[in-house]
């Protein structure tokens, strides 16, 4: 057993981009690299063998609050953890619960000694404390768990977001405490991240990342953005926390976004992300493709028989065509919300691959600049 491991192996000349790799108990991970959500310990529509063979994915999410509630840690527990549970023997990387719990607003109230609120199945009270939130995750049994955050909406005013931060950087210190004092569970190095918070306040964001930084954590995490705040604020509060944290440990920048923000994101310097975008708009009919975007709903694909992105490395989106594809859509199919998903999967990672192949090469900047128009484009 070994704590996570981070070697940057070549950075961009004309940007902060860096390609990096991150070495687990579970397996090596190639920075940049994009993280399938697997909320309740699957990612939706798509099996774990299409994870590794069609996505390529290398680390994917599980969600604290979710399987808390269901399949809960009993079950999660006898079955020797999530890898165990669902069959996915590379990392997995859990959070901490704590943006779904702040997204209960009706249901939930914030004290210093934790968040009490309601489970949206059955309506039972339940308290997370930043202790409680390391054991759930210890529990679970992902590779990289994160501390106990408040996210604060996206325009929260400067007070707000300072007494905000503050509660997390309490909490933080209550998580390492716990968490330095348990012990891994099922034979293997679970890791620890910090997050920064401080809304869109430079100020507070910098206090923060120093913070944060002070904690000497294996990596560290950017947390409340993509919140409802302007594309060009996210940037520059993203950019401005990249300055603020260690060069030598991983950057995540969690819940972002489209591919343009990820590309303009890995510009600044940051090396891992997870969304839902991919599979949530893909079952939703927008595909993302190495040449624009793509609505399969739109009447023009109806007679379109070439395939889904022959410019990706996908067999399924090399393989089956948009006329049909549109088709399985139109017929409200299962089939169609797999290929969507996993296509979209596919590009996110393609996309991620490519940009480390760019920065190993010294040709990033301009690579970065051209495809960050040309994957906007609407087809």
């Amino acid at each position: 057993m070994a704590a996570l491991q981070f070697n940057i192996e070549n950075k961009d000349d004309k940007t902060s981009a860096r390609a990096g790799r991150i070495t687990t108990d579970h397996g090596e991970i190639l920075t940049p690299i994009f993280m399938p959500v697997g909320t309740v310990g699957s990612v939706k529509a798509v099996t774990q063998q299409q994870l590794a063979s069609e996505v390529q994915a290398q680390i994917i999410l599980g969600n604290t609050y979710h399987l808390y509630l269901r399949p809960g840690l009993e079950v999660l527990e006898a079955a020797g953890g999530l890898h165990q549970f669902n069959g996915w023997h590379k990392p997995i990387l859990t959070d901490s619960g704590g943006y779904q719990v702040f997204s209960l607003s009706g249901n939930r109230k914030i004290k210093e000694e934790g968040v009490l609120f309601q489970s949206h199945i059955d309506g039972s009270r339940h308290l997370f404390t930043p202790e409680r939130v390391m054991d759930i995750q210890r529990s679970i049994g992902g590779d990289i768990v994160m501390a106990f955050d408040e996210c604060p909406p996206g325009a929260s005013e400067f007070n707000y977001a300072k007494t905000s931060m503050e509660l997390t950087h309490r909490w933080l210190d209550r998580c390492l405490n716990h968490f330095n004092n348990t012990s891994n569970r099922y034979g293997y190095t679970q890791n620890l991240f910090p997050i920064v918070q401080g809304g869109i306040h430079h100020q507070l964001r910098k206090a923060s990342c120093e913070y944060i930084s002070s904690k000497n954590a294996t990596g560290n995490a950017i947390g409340g953005l993509s919140v409802g705040e302007p594309t060009e604020i996210m940037y520059e509060i993203c950019a401005l926390c990249c300055d603020n944290l260690p060069l030598h440990k991983p950057r995540y920048l969690m819940g972002v976004g489209t591919p343009w923000n990820i590309l303009e994101a890995i510009s600044m310097g940051v090396d891992m992300f997870d969304c839902v975008m991919p599979t949530r708009n893909g079952r939703n009919a927008m595909l993302f493709t190495s040449k624009g975007i793509i609505n399969i709903d739109n009447k023009k694909w109806e007679k379109d028989f070439s395939v889904i992105d022959d410019g990706i490395d996908c067999p399924m989106s090399n393989y089956y065509s948009k006329a049909y594809l549109r088709h399985l859509m139109k017929s409200r199919e299962y089939l169609g919300l797999t290929i969507a998903s996993v296509h979209n999967l596919a590009f996110y990672l393609w996309l991620v691959k490519q940009a480390r192949a760019h920065i190993q090469q010294g040709t990033f900047a301009a690579w970065k600049n051209e495809m960050v128009i040309q994957l906007q484009q609407k087809l």
